[in-house]
């Protein structure tokens, strides 16, 4: 009679399948490589890697989520047209699609605009997680209306550097401006944005 367990054949216990090979994550740089050579899914897994980080960082410049997928959309294309010439180690993929898109960016807010009317306030809800969630809201509306206020170089140093979490040295690089000269924005749009919220937020949170 064969014990429990084990492999009749043998005389051992049964084999346990083999863990399944960890999923290796190709490169920024490997996937334009792959573009270059006529890759349209790598293209498109660089597309689903990096397009989120691009609309919100257009979105926040320019203050407009249509225009910023607008943006994000030229951006892409621009990455699909020139993946061919793309040299690895002149610059992250990163810092080379803020580049494109702040450039883009720039380019819309110089056109003359017309001014959207002011949108109207969400009808109140009596229930409690309902108020907390308007008040939610309504606190990163004053924040991003206090961030849109800020000189356009400000705002893109604070973006670049508290939203899309690069670095100081990333972010000159991508604005064309010394370390120096970036981390003077960023000083500068803080005491600004600190100035501009600090009546608002305490009312908004229902503080004394």
């Amino acid at each position: 009679m064969a014990s429990v367990g084990v492999d009749e054949r043998r005389g051992l216990p049964p084999s346990r399948p083999e863990p399944a090979a960890p999923i290796v994550r190709e490169s920024d740089e490997t996937l334009m490589r792959r573009a270059g050579g006529g890759d349209r899914d790598a293209c498109g897994e660089l597309v689903e890697r990096h397009l989120g980080r691009i609309v919100a960082f257009a979105g926040r410049t320019l203050g407009d989520r249509t225009a910023a997928e607008d943006v994000a959309q030229e951006v892409f294309l621009r990455l699909w047209k020139h993946a061919r010439r793309w040299h690895p180690g002149r610059a992250r993929l990163t810092t080379w699609l803020h580049c494109v898109a702040l450039n883009l960016c720039r380019d819309r807010l110089a056109r003359p605009r017309d001014v959207p009317l002011e949108e109207g306030r969400e009808p109140a809800d009596p229930r409690p997680q309902a108020t907390a969630l308007l008040q939610q809201r309504d606190i990163a509306r004053h924040v991003a209306g206090a961030l849109a206020d800020l000189g356009e170089t400000q705002r893109i140093a604070i973006t670049l550097c508290h939203y899309q979490g690069l670095s100081n040295i990333e972010a000159a690089e991508i604005m064309g401006v010394s370390v120096k000269a970036l981390e003077s924005l960023l000083a500068r749009g803080r005491r600004a944005l600190r100035s501009r919220l600090r009546e608002l937020v305490p009312d908004l949170l229902g503080e004394e």
